[in-house]
């Protein structure tokens, strides 16, 4: 008698459903050892720009404002390399392969190599663009993992899980390295030896990174993972239109994390920081410590968002912690309003209010975030159900371009804002008085623009159906048609 093998969710669903091994999510996740490495590199450009190349501050805001500019228009545009690309090893790997080495060979020069040795903006520039070109290309690539991976809507979010808990642990284990361990051997200044060595611990890391997600991702680098059903036309610019046009759930989906991307990210300015912490509380230090202990809160969190996103479905999940995330921020303003907000720099029962509704507010939208990211997959697959083209870089890179571009505007609103209530020559800095106007400016902008996009969400959500029920239709159908296409 063979040995009993446990029904599974697949098999409820009458799909046969792909899945990854935990082993092979967990190496994939490393990616966030190349990812968030180089984040925490890259946020020292500034300072690359003025020890080694000479460059004030004005103009490498200048130079870095528009690359992020030519970082969003390029996503795209890697679809077409993303599409011509297939050897015999594969496409994922050559492409994340590629794309590291020419950041990392671009960030050696920048940060190394060419650095102090006489050359100017001009160098540093087109060091920058090349590094842009290679993140571009590795990133893209990454993004398409979890689609390609598994379709099991129970698994799908793990990854997102697991890849939450990396994004978080590298840059804090990076930040230590690179700020208790060099910064002090290098006089505990910003200055080319420091830089030199940071340059050189990031590659190794990225490295190893790299090579990890190359063996986790290996087994899935083949043409019946990553390609469409039946014979695939070359991509042409007008692919990218027809899904734009065609593909609604990528709407909704563009609509709801652009709203809300721009409402997080100009909350996330320093001068709205500054504001909320250093002058209506009056302790800066609260937003760093809330980050810290906040880290195992938040993974939990993930982890309660993936099983919800697995269970109900990933718009599903995404609708209900909006709606949580909404709640809480409601009652937070409320809290603000009722309270001195001086007092919860004081220990007593305003700061436990405050660091509980902050953790429970974080961690919603980790939730949420996790859910967009299954979702995110949902979509790829229901692309493919639609026209018979399997373009997930194409769809990601059309919401990054559009994400980008959108939430490029979040410090020109912060600074706006801030002008408004009297901060034209200046910035707020900690200690200021806090007057009416700063109090409200700060609500409407740390609470408020998030409500709006959220409100954005749930609308774009309504239209949306993409649903648990839909994506069990939409993989039949990719079955089905895979199965004829195979002559089966």
């Amino acid at each position: 008698m063979g040995r009993r093998v446990k029904q599974s969710q697949s098999e409820i669903d009458g799909v046969q459903y792909r899945r990854a091994k935990m082993w092979q999510i967990i190496l994939v996740a490393c990616n966030a050892l190349v990812g968030m490495s180089v984040y925490s590199l890259i946020g020292m450009a500034s300072y690359s720009a003025s020890v080694g190349y000479g460059v004030t501050t004005a103009v490498v805001g200048v130079i870095l404002t528009c690359t992020r500019i030519l970082d969003g228009i390029t996503d795209p545009l890697v679809a077409f390399l993303y599409d011509k690309v297939d050897t015999k090893f594969g496409k994922l790997r050559v492409l994340l392969i590629s794309g590291f080495v020419i950041e990392a060979l671009a960030l050696w020069a920048m940060f190394d190599f060419m650095s102090s040795k006489g050359f100017g903006w001009a160098v540093f520039t087109l060091l920058y663009v090349v590094y842009v070109i290679g993140y571009t290309i590795t990133n893209m690539t990454a993004q398409t993992f979890a689609a390609i991976m598994t379709n099991d809507p129970k698994q799908r979010p793990v990854i997102g899980v697991w890849g939450t808990a990396f994004n978080y642990l590298v840059p804090m284990v990076l930040s230590i390295v690179l700020n208790m361990v060099l910064l002090p051997k290098y006089g505990g200044e910003y200055n080319q030896g420091f830089l030199s060595a940071a340059v050189k611990v990031t590659i190794a890391v990225g490295t190893l990174g790299i090579i990890l997600v190359s063996v986790g991702i290996s087994a899935f680098d083949r043409p019946e993972y990553y390609g469409g059903v039946g014979k695939q036309e070359p991509l042409k610019m007008k692919d990218i239109i027809s899904v734009l046009k065609g593909n609604k759930p990528l709407q909704c989906y563009i609509a709801a994390q652009a709203s809300d991307k721009i409402a997080q990210q100009t909350a996330s300015q320093a001068v709205i920081n500054t504001m909320l912490c250093g002058i209506l509380i009056g302790n800066m230090g609260l937003g760093t410590m809330l980050s810290v202990i906040g880290m195992a809160p938040s993974i939990i969190f993930a982890v309660i968002g993936a099983r919800y996103a697995g269970k109900y479905g990933s718009k599903n999940a995404i609708v209900t912690w909006t709606k949580i995330c909404m709640a809480v921020a409601a009652l937070m303003f409320l809290f603000f309003v009722v309270i001195e907000p001086s007092s919860i720099a004081a220990m007593g029962l305003t700061m436990i209010l405050y660091v509980v509704f902050t953790l429970a507010l974080n961690g919603s939208k980790m939730c949420v975030t996790t859910a967009a990211s299954s979702f995110m997959a949902d979509i790829i697959d229901y692309e493919l159900d639609r026209s018979g083209k399997y373009v997930p870089a194409v769809i990601t890179g059309t919401y990054s371009l559009i994400d980008k571009l959108v939430s490029s505007f979040s410090a020109m609103i912060a600074t706006g804002a801030v002008a408004l209530i009297g901060y034209k020559q200046t910035v707020p800095q900690p200690g200021d008085t806090a007057t009416a106007a700063v109090f409200w400016m700060t609500m409407m902008i740390y609470f408020g623009m998030p409500l709006l996009g959220w409100v954005v969400t749930l609308i774009a959500m309504k239209y949306c159906t993409l649903d648990k029920e839909e994506m069990v239709k939409v993989q039949k159908r990719i079955a089905e048609k895979k199965a004829m296409a195979e002559g089966r």
